[in-house]
């Protein structure tokens, strides 16, 4: 018996499975964006599975704070890059396969050309406009593309944008979602997550995968599976058989003025800046950094203090929210100068 018949052979042995569906396997390329809680471990059991070809796609670097459900890194890996640790770690554990990293932030100007080199696309983001980027990406390339997202105790897994003819697809993202304002909706740094949910999610979004490269089981296309981690219930709602949501282009992704926690806080001594804490009055009340507080939903009420020329530094827990409001700020008066902070007071504290 070959090495890669004993390695697979439980999987091999499976109904509906042989040498050939192993060779759909290998023969796959499958891109995941974001080497987080779903990446870590979809990634994981893609490469067990003998996936042949595995992208990795994230330009952020390991935290503190990602231990406790971002299961490929420990704390040697705080500071190192998640794409190298992560390829890295997923090459020991299948070293036939290929992985390929991809460290550059996925804009309009990149996405085309990665999704290009892949036969599906693993959605582990965190943020909406990631999301509807890779969306309208796989909608414009013909590539299917399984969705993951968490927050607290529950999960949602879909599969968007099969392909049925010409004329058909199942349901994108923006079917289920038109639009949504990021700036309502905590992440999983402010509102929390317990880290079993990342590795059940991103467990699910691996086994779409497999079922769609093998051509078994039936996928969660035209649906969506919500799964409670406190009850451990699911259901699964059925949104509609085709697509009605045609996507005509790529959104431009907005470059947001950005400033490090060590230049924002030799600026802070220099007091060549002003901060501003857009948080909630509870998380102000809790701990800040200084500054004036103006709550992101009342930014728009205080545009004059705006158009004063001296620099000024938005923050919030984790840099989100901040980004958020100087695009709106921008929006409302492109020359203002406004930045905010990378990381945020996360980023802050870990420093």
């Amino acid at each position: 018996m070959t090495t890669d018949i004993l390695r697979y052979s439980c999987q091999m042995a499976l109904p509906g499975f042989s040498e050939e569906t192993q060779q759909l396997l290998q023969q796959a390329r499958v891109l995941i964006v974001g080497a987080g809680g779903l990446g870590c471990p979809a990634g994981q059991y893609l490469t067990s599975s003998g996936v042949g070809t595995l992208g990795i796609a994230d330009y952020d670097v390991v935290s503190v704070s990602n231990l406790h459900r971002q299961i490929l890194y420990s704390p040697a890996d705080v500071g190192q890059s998640k794409v190298a640790v992560a390829c890295r770690r997923l090459q020991a554990q299948n070293p036939d396969i290929k992985l390929v990293p991809h460290t550059e932030k996925i804009t309009s100007d990149n996405v085309l050309n990665i999704i290009h080199q892949y036969d599906i696309v693993i959605d582990g983001t965190d943020n909406f406009e990631t999301r509807y980027l890779l969306n309208d990406a796989c909608v414009m390339t013909g590539k299917p593309l399984v969705y993951g997202a968490i927050y607290q105790f529950e999960g949602q897994v879909a599969v968007w944008n099969i392909v049925y003819n010409e004329d058909a697809r199942s349901p994108n993202y923006r079917d289920l979602f038109p639009k949504v304002d990021p700036t309502q909706i905590p992440n999983c740094t402010e509102g929390g997550v317990i880290p079993s949910l990342a590795g059940i999610i991103g467990c699910m979004q691996a086994n779409e995968v497999i079922k769609y490269i093998t051509r078994t089981g039936e996928l969660l296309a035209g649906k969506i599976l919500i799964f409670d981690a406190q009850s451990m219930q699911s259901r699964i709602i059925k949104i509609g058989a085709t697509s009605k949501t045609p996507v005509r282009g790529l959104s431009a992704t907005v470059n947001i003025p950005g400033i490090s926690v060590t230049e924002l806080k030799e600026r802070i001594v220099a007091d060549t800046v002003e901060l501003v804490d857009v948080r909630t009055e509870q998380e102000r009340d809790a701990f800040d950094i200084g500054g004036i507080h103006i709550p992101i939903d009342e930014l728009e009420g205080y545009l004059a203090y705006f158009t004063d020329p001296k620099p000024k530094v938005l923050y919030c827990s984790t840099g989100k929210r901040s980004e958020e409001a100087v695009k709106l700020i921008l929006k409302k008066i492109p020359d203002a100068n406004v930045f905010s902070l990378n990381g945020g007071l996360k980023a802050y504290l870990e420093e």
